[in-house]
């Protein structure tokens, strides 16, 4: 069965973590934890209170990473995943990071990104001449990296599905689910 690569890291958006992992598992995939290093990951949950001009944050669920970044031999995955969060913003200096991510840009495998993910993937210029979604405060970041800001649910734009935030996910993975049957199509889960 097909591997897919989820990259997290603290503060990695709690909804946006397990909504991808618990739908590709049911999809029939494996699913591999990387982080900077193994350890147990805390997550946050941002939302949204009256009065407030941005989202305010508390802690989430937590979760172990299967492997460091150092370890991951990207080759082995047939596609990436990048919840969003305050994550990407350290995790895009992590060299690692960078060379893991550009592999499947490079080679033009399956990626879904989310909300702040595109913050990291900016820097990388494998957003250049892309149409992307983000949280819509990363626009800035995405057209600073070449790519073209779209305010949408699920952008698809190749084998690359972006979206906006978790409320997006249901049309988001629909999305990348369908590129994962074409391009990297799952085995049947095993019957319990």
């Amino acid at each position: 069965m097909p591997k897919i690569l989820l990259i997290a890291g603290d503060a990695t958006e709690d909804l946006e973590f397990f909504y991808p992992y618990q739908r590709l598992l049911e999809e029939g995939y494996e699913l591999r934890i990387a982080a900077p290093s193994r350890k147990k990951l805390q997550f946050v949950v941002h939302d949204f209170v009256d009065d407030f001009d941005t989202y305010v944050e508390r802690q989430g669920h937590s979760w172990p990473a299967d492997l460091a970044l150092s370890e991951v031999d990207p080759a082995e995955y047939a596609a990436l995943v990048l919840p969003g969060g305050r994550a990407p913003e350290y995790l895009r200096h992590d060299a690692d990071f960078r060379r893991v991510v550009t592999h499947f840009f490079d080679t033009d495998k399956p990626v879904a990104h989310i909300c702040h993910a595109a913050i990291a993937l900016a820097p990388l210029g494998v957003l250049k001449g892309r149409r992307t979604s983000a949280y819509p405060a990363c626009a800035p970041e995405v057209e600073l990296g070449g790519g073209v800001f779209v305010d949408g649910p699920a952008v698809v734009d190749g084998k690359v599905v972006s979206a906006r935030a978790w409320n997006d996910q249901p049309e988001w993975m629909r999305a990348f689910v369908e590129i994962l049957r074409e391009h990297a199509p799952a085995g049947k889960p095993a019957q319990g």
